[in-house]
């Protein structure tokens, strides 16, 4: 039990760029009327920055 819960953290700060990034960045588009590039919905603009700087992190083992 004290492996998975170890493993599902190692991957948390994925989890945390899909789940909590993607939408932030989301919301503040719509809230400031700030089309995304080449047509694409909010929400995907702001997982294709929140997915890979979460992996990124969790790659590199920190946030900056």
């Amino acid at each position: 039990m004290q492996a998975a819960v170890r493993g599902l953290f190692s991957w948390m700060p994925l989890l945390f760029g899909i789940g909590f990034i993607a939408p932030l960045i989301a919301q503040i588009m719509q809230r400031l009327d700030i089309p995304a590039p080449a047509g694409i919905s909010p929400i995907l603009f702001g997982l294709l920055i929140g997915a890979p700087w979460g992996l990124l992190t969790v790659v590199r083992g920190r946030w900056l």
